[in-house]
């Protein structure tokens, strides 16, 4: 039996089951699964109706055909509150990485609080490797959501902050995702990536 070689990109590699929820255009989805050869390790969602998504988002729906043919499993319609309960997601524990980036498009922290809450059944345990990725801007006002402590909360431990660069990411294009201007980018700036874990007695 041939063995699939592990190709990376930065924290992410084909070998993990990975979650993507609030997926914009499907940009940062695509750029793992472009740089993986392959995106069949890759659930990709969003809130969005498919029509939706391809009013909002001029790449959208080219975005998600090269993602499918890639083997990315893209699920319409998810809200991050109520994801744990979608059967096309597949049940408690299934996934080694859950990650949502800057959920603060026009949102706010029960968006956050939500995703934790729901993204902790979906991931993991930690001794079997489950992280949870939040990646978020750290300039004043995002600076006061306290992820840390919102994620305590849920149950969560935060375990590392590592700084987010856009360009690591060939082809993402981040999206304000809702309003007028869905489909403009905004300014990354000082961003973050979260990592948190279960926490073990909860």
């Amino acid at each position: 039996m041939e063995v699939q070689e592990t190709k990376r990109l930065k924290h992410y590699n084909n070998k993990q089951k990975i979650l993507l929820v609030g997926e914009g255009d499907f940009s940062f989805s695509l750029s793992l699964g472009r740089a993986f050869g392959s995106a069949s390790n890759l659930t990709a969602t969003t809130l969005d109706t498919q029509g939706e998504l391809e009013r909002k988002f001029k790449n959208g729906k080219a975005n998600v055909e090269e993602l499918e043919k890639l083997g990315c499993s893209v699920v319409y319609g998810v809200n991050v509150h109520s994801m744990a309960t979608k059967p096309t997601l597949g049940g408690s524990a299934v996934y080694d990485r859950v990650i949502f980036n800057f959920p603060h498009a026009g949102r706010h922290q029960e968006l956050v609080r939500g995703f934790m809450k729901s993204a902790r059944v979906l991931v993991k345990d930690e001794d079997k490797g489950g992280e949870i990725h939040v990646i978020h801007k750290t300039e004043y006002p995002f600076s006061e959501w306290k992820l840390k402590t919102l994620g305590e909360k849920e149950g969560l431990d935060l375990i590392r902050e590592m700084e987010f660069c856009l360009s690591h990411y060939p082809g993402y294009s981040n999206k304000r995702g809702s309003g007028g201007y869905s489909d403009s980018s905004f300014p990354v700036g000082n961003s973050s990536t979260f990592i948190s874990t279960k926490q073990f007695f909860y």
